[in-house]
């Protein structure tokens, strides 16, 4: 277990900048907006030679209800779980009563605790500091997270008072690429949709902020867990409007980020209000996962207490509007109870293996051959079109490249055919199938040599 170091403050002191200043990345959203950051966020150091956890929190207002209460407990939870804390403060606003106050909680956890002054870039460290010994905390930093000024010195000193990792070497650590096996998992959907209450579901503890407030989670927030066996990293992400309601640059920072973690993803479960019916956002959605050949997963929320006519007009619309995705399995759920959950990972990890299997060029071609002979491709003046072998392009999704002549003309009909049988033959469900041509050169045709003329210089023969 790598050692633990939670970030904590009151609202817009910094506690996000300082965890990607540490980590080297910019995973956690900043700007100079008090109460950004709500959700716990984790990374690992980069600032030294011994890896460590870092957690960014959201910011201690001393309000215990609401919002603000939700964002509390989150940042007391980690604050339990790390091995030493960082109460973060501006030096540019001074010592404040909300410093003193959560200081004096932060004492009483029995925690190492050192005092970080942030801020503090173009003045004198011990006139800064000087108010803040009357908190009577042992260590005390001062720093300028935006600038990475004094970043070094306080991990150094941090470091010196944490427990040394289990397996831990000497070597500085990298960024981590995804192991192999492990199932990256993307929730996305509308606001209020219920994404929180799913990821706390499938958790099994309250990780994330969840409550009846569309935009609580403002960014992506990415979490391992395992279930059966199987590793993921589950992605929390923030809920996407329609662009023409996005007004705030934080909640455009958001859906980009939302955006980013499709991207990067194995498979996307699209969550669906079944109470809000399927809009218009959510086909958008849809095309955004299907253009990034994402495998996906399909989950109606809050299917719970629906009368039998609205499941059923339920049903139709989704037999209507988005009647394309046969492919995808889709799930009924109650997130808030875990009802049909347990059959959602299921299909994630259905998706997944059909996205990331490896195909071999002789089924492939054999399998070309059969649909060709059921269906040929239509005659192009007169000519036919020949479609002759097709071999794996990539995974994830799963590109077939198939290599014939005359292909600039097969029509987008037959490429879905094409597409439809394989995904059947291949029992390739829960992920987009490409289908993409391409055409050999003509080995007889000789080859032109650049800069050489015909012999009689281009001219056309009379037989003179």
């Amino acid at each position: 277990m790598l050692p633990v170091i939670a970030i904590v403050g009151r609202p817009n002191v910094g506690k996000s900048t300082l965890f990607n200043s540490l980590t080297r990345t910019r995973n956690a959203l900043v700007a100079d907006v008090p109460g950004l950051t709500r959700d716990r966020q984790y990374g690992i150091s980069q600032q030294s030679s011994r890896p460590c956890l870092v957690v960014d929190t959201g910011g201690l207002t001393g309000e215990d209800e609401g919002l603000d209460g939700l964002v509390a407990r989150q940042a007391w939870k980690a604050i339990e779980e790390a091995d030493t804390v960082l109460l973060l403060v501006d030096g540019r606003a001074g010592l404040t009563v909300a410093d003193e106050e959560i200081a004096s909680q932060l004492r009483r956890t029995g925690k190492v605790l050192h005092l970080v002054i942030n801020k503090g870039e173009h003045r004198d460290p011990h006139l800064l500091s000087a108010e803040f010994h009357t908190l009577g905390l042992d260590h005390l930093h001062v720093i300028a997270a935006a600038h990475n000024q004094g970043i070094e010195t306080l991990m150094k000193k941090v470091l010196a008072h944490l427990p040394a990792a289990t397996g831990e070497n000497s070597e500085p650590t990298a960024p981590e690429a995804t192991p192999e096996g492990v199932i990256k998992l993307a929730v996305v959907g509308r606001p209020n949709a219920g994404k929180s209450t799913l990821v706390n579901r499938l958790l099994g503890e309250e990780r994330m902020l969840a409550c009846d407030l569309p935009g609580t989670t403002r960014d992506s927030v990415t979490i391992p867990f395992e279930r059966d066996s199987q590793r993921y990293l589950l992605i929390d992400t923030a809920g996407v409007r329609r662009r023409s309601r996005v007004s705030e640059a934080i909640e455009k920072f958001s859906v980009i980020k939302t955006l980013n973690a499709i991207g990067q993803s194995h498979v996307a479960i699209l969550v669906l209000d079944a109470r809000q019916g399927i809009s218009d956002q959510d086909a958008s959605l849809l095309g955004l996962i299907l253009d990034s050949g994402r495998a996906l997963a399909l989950a109606i929320n809050k299917w719970d207490h629906l009368d039998p006519d609205t499941r059923a007009q339920v049903k139709r619309d989704l037999q209507y509007r988005l009647g394309f995705l046969d492919f995808a399995k889709i799930h009924f759920i109650s997130a808030l109870h875990g009802t049909g959950v347990g059959e959602l990972l299921g299909s994630v990890r259905e998706a997944y293996s059909a996205a990331t299997r490896k195909l071999a060029t002789p089924e492939l071609t054999r399998i070309l051959e059969e649909a060709l002979a059921a269906h040929q491709p239509p005659l192009v003046h007169g000519h036919s079109i020949k479609l002759r072998y097709a071999h794996q392009g990539g995974q994830n999704p799963p590109m077939i490249i198939i290599h014939g002549n005359r292909i600039d003309h097969v029509p987008e009909t037959y490429r879905r055919y094409l597409a439809n049988v394989y995904r059947k033959r291949l029992n390739l469900w829960g992920t987009p199938v490409r289908i993409e041509f391409r055409s050999g050169t003509n080995p007889y045709q000789p080859a032109s040599t650049p800069g050489k003329r015909p012999r009689n210089g281009g001219r056309r023969k009379t037989g003179k």
